[in-house]
């Protein structure tokens, strides 16, 4: 990665932490936030699981087990989103409602997203199919996101107010953290099963330039629709039915 892309970089993961967490700790803008999130995490579950059975049948049982308990990660991170949502008594909206921009969390929804879509530029929906895409493909574009992710949620973490209300969601938060490290640790190691370290360093380069560029064009995209983001959340359960389940999930 050159100087510039470690720059960009830098500068656009500051960048992108600070607005999330800004949206978190904001009450007009935490619902949509959780229901983005819990969609993203919610979406990957299905895809991980291909994965798992598609590992499964190629003999690669340690990359399976590791799938599998990386989409209950995904299972537990969305209910943590969902059951933050209702303590504001929220809810996600009717998927039919979700418009075509936002994500699911899969490669193939991801696409339709400006930021997926320049991640993965040179990938068709049939390249990113759990039975087609490449390993090393899924694995170090993966690993960028979720080691991105690790220190992302820390961020939003702390930013939410110190009081009994977010008391739980921030430790629930703070759980999805450590469960993304650990997901870019399995990851790391998968990719270096398959590649030499040297060849692994320079896979995750390239998937670091792609990030970068993918952040531009999110961003440029965000200020041509003049900072305008799709409605993910309506009104939905009381919060007192959720504190209790808020606190099961973590």
């Amino acid at each position: 990665m050159d100087f510039l892309t470690q720059i960009l970089h830098l500068v656009g993961s500051g960048a992108t932490a600070y607005i999330s967490a800004r949206n978190m700790r904001d009450l007009q803008t935490r619902p949509n936030t959780l229901a983005a999130l819990q969609m993203a995490e919610a979406g990957s579950v299905p895809f991980l699981e291909a994965l798992r059975d598609r590992a499964t049948a190629e003999g690669d049982l340690w990359l399976a087990e590791r799938l599998q308990k990386h989409a209950n990660d995904e299972r537990r991170h969305a209910q943590i989103f969902a059951n933050g949502l209702k303590q504001l008594n929220k809810q996600v909206i009717d998927f039919k409602n979700v418009p075509q921009t936002a994500t699911d969390g899969t490669p193939d929804e991801r696409r339709r997203s400006p930021f997926f879509e320049t991640y993965f530029d040179g990938y068709s929906s049939e390249d990113m199919k759990p039975a087609n895409i490449d390993w090393v493909v899924f694995i170090a574009s993966t690993y960028i996101l979720e080691l991105d992710a690790s220190k992302d949620f820390v961020k939003m973490a702390n930013a939410l107010p110190d009081d009994a209300q977010s008391a739980n969601l921030k430790k629930g938060i703070l759980s999805v953290a450590q469960d993304e490290t650990r997901h870019a640790a399995y990851l790391r190691e998968a990719l270096e099963r398959r590649l030499p370290i040297a060849e692994a360093n320079a896979v995750l380069d390239e998937w670091r330039t792609r990030k970068v560029n993918a952040l531009l064009a999110m961003v440029s995209n965000f200020v041509q629709k003049g900072g305008k983001l799709p409605n993910l959340a309506q009104e939905g359960t009381p919060a007192e039915a959720a504190k209790t389940e808020l606190e099961m999930a973590v």
